[in-house]
């Protein structure tokens, strides 16, 4: 939303000390020259949303209970989950900069209070004087100074307001990184049960291989018909499925470390998962609302972001104008340490200022214009990341759809798969079918089918926990 609010931009003048003609001199200065004129900077930019996600399918309306994890039933996901945000060091590392950002906050709002020091001084010095004895000098000083600059035009108010909104973006930031730690912990835990059932399917495979070898060389030997072909053949299945079961440990290795780093422990590959891939319980509910996408902590930073680039672009114009500073001093400068801190030497003095900058060479000017260049900057950028946003939800929901109906058909592929496996080694056995390429046809088919199984399941909870990084949160919890 752009703001309408204009500062002039004044003319360049000096006046210092107070005295009647300081209300003039600033009016005139602010009124005298129109050549510095600064558009407005923006605050916030209204990115059009759709009114419910296109790629949403219909049917029932179900809720979250309470929060995302929830959905998936598993104990053991929403442990794994818990042990990283207790122990990952990059949320550590989030957490501490967030402080950072709340210290920095507290230290910019000492600009509008009235700054006090404290000066203490001793000197001893000695003057000769050629045939006369030399003259010592001791100078003792202790003075107490008080200075405060008066926010006339409000930018002191506007750099508080900036440091603020960069604590809200880094609090938004410290969020993300807990959301992002979150999916990113559930989605290694998927994928380390997955590689195990593949670890296990690897290893059945193998031992249906050995059966049917086991079969091949005692009908060879007992001379059946079977030639030297299919024992070869069979010895061969055997050793791809062995080199396969030693693949397939290596991935579920792999996926354990990777599990154990983002938990905080050491990567010994030694994380054991549940045996079964939690289920997807409930589908997406229809008519998802389209601002529940305003909480993602990305885009509540960057919102943040611009808010801030808006008031420091603020104070940059308003850095043209006039300051009025108000400074005050009260000491003991005496020539006697004793008479330090004696009452009657006390000397005070009160003074203010106006001052404007007559000339720097343009570099406040452009101070304003590079101020508000960035400010457009990260309106631009709000607006790509809302966008981009908009596509990762839209993208997840056309996928949970397509990959419900995949599994569908998977389910199905898997199950004929295994009828065709058991019946070509029955027929293989029995005699009725002397083709062992026919066996080991069907027992490919059977193992890809059911590894496409593990997969494709894997992937439809990878994308339900891309949704809910894409959402910010569950379906349902508001904009806060």
């Amino acid at each position: 939303m752009q703001r309408n609010s204009r500062h002039p931009s004044p003319h360049a003048i000096a006046v210092a000390g107070p005295s009647r003609t300081v209300a003039s001199l600033v009016a005139a200065g602010l009124v005298s020259c129109n050549g510095l004129r600064f558009d407005s900077p923006r605050e916030q930019l209204q990115v059009s949303a759709p009114a419910s996600w296109q790629a949403a399918a219909s049917g029932s309306d179900g809720r979250i209970s309470s929060g995302w994890l929830s959905e998936f039933g598993d104990p053991a996901l929403t442990r794994a989950v818990d042990e990283a945000l207790a122990n990952n060091l990059d949320l550590k590392s989030a957490a501490a900069r967030m402080r950072q950002a709340r210290e920095s906050t507290i230290a910019g709002k000492s600009r509008v209070r009235p700054r006090a020091g404290l000066d203490a001084s001793a000197g001893f010095g000695v003057s000769e004087n050629g045939d006369l004895p030399a003259s010592e000098v001791e100078r003792y000083g202790l003075s107490l100074a008080v200075s405060w600059e008066a926010d006339l035009w409000g930018r002191l108010r506007d750099l508080n307001a900036a440091d603020d909104a960069d604590y809200a973006a880094a609090r938004a930031a410290y969020r993300g990184a807990r959301l992002s730690l979150a999916a990113n912990a559930a989605k290694a835990w998927c994928n380390l049960i997955a590689a195990e059932q593949l670890l296990v399917l690897a290893r059945s495979t193998l031992d249906s291989n050995e059966r049917v070898l086991r079969a091949v060389e005692r009908l060879f030997k007992g001379g059946a018909g079977q030639g030297a072909l299919d024992v070869q053949l069979g010895r061969t299945n055997v050793s791809a499925a062995q080199r396969a079961v030693k693949s397939t440990q290596l991935l579920r290795d792999e996926a354990a470390r990777s599990f154990e780093v983002i938990v905080g422990r050491y990567p010994s590959a030694e994380t054991r998962a549940t045996r079964e891939l939690p289920a997807l319980k409930r589908s997406v509910p229809a008519g998802i609302p389209a601002d529940l996408i305003e909480r993602r902590p990305d885009l509540a930073a960057a919102r943040a972001e611009l808010f801030a680039s808006a008031r420091r672009a603020d104070a940059a114009r308003k850095s043209l104008l006039p300051r009025l500073t108000l400074t005050g001093s009260s000491g003991t400068p005496v020539s006697n340490f004793g008479n330090l801190l004696d009452p009657a030497f006390l000397t005070s003095s009160i003074a203010s200022g106006f001052s404007q900058a007559l000339y720097e060479g343009g570099a406040l000017a452009a101070d304003a214009r590079s101020a508000l260049a960035a400010n457009e900057a990260l309106l631009h950028r709000y607006a790509q990341l809302s966008l981009e946003a908009f596509r990762e939800v839209e993208s997840a929901l056309g996928a949970d759809s397509s990959l419900a109906e995949q599994e569908a058909f998977l389910i199905q592929e898997v199950e004929q798969a295994a009828l065709a496996e058991k019946q070509a080694a029955r027929d293989y056995s029995d005699g009725v079918n002397d083709d062992i390429l026919r066996v080991l046809e069907s027992q490919s088919r059977a193992t890809d089918a059911r590894s496409g199984l593990i997969r494709l399941r894997n992937e439809r909870l990878q994308n339900r926990i891309d949704l809910h990084l894409a959402l910010g949160g569950d379906f349902k919890t508001p904009v806060r």
